[in-house]
């Protein structure tokens, strides 16, 4: 499935985008989380286990057990972020 995952703050500054279109097979948005960390360098930094990261899907906070739908999207972001 195809969805849009949004990153924001210091997240976005690391990966250094935005926002991107993804094609993935995760079911769940922590194992889309997985998937991106797998794509290693800045995604498994910014995203890495262990480190808080909050996450909303179709603009509504989340928890990682929550499931993905196509065309959705989800965003990343750290606890704080700046205005």
């Amino acid at each position: 499935m195809k969805v849009t995952v949004k990153y924001f703050a210091s997240i976005r500054e690391a990966v250094g985008q935005g926002a991107e279109s993804v094609e993935t097979k995760a079911a769940t948005v922590g194992a889309l989380r997985d998937e991106l960390i797998a794509r290693g360098g800045a995604y498994a930094q910014a995203l890495a286990r262990g480190k808080l990261v909050r996450i909303a899907t179709d603009q509504v906070m989340t928890a990682e057990d929550a499931a993905l739908r196509e065309g959705g999207e989800v965003a990343f972001f750290p606890p704080v972020t700046g205005g």
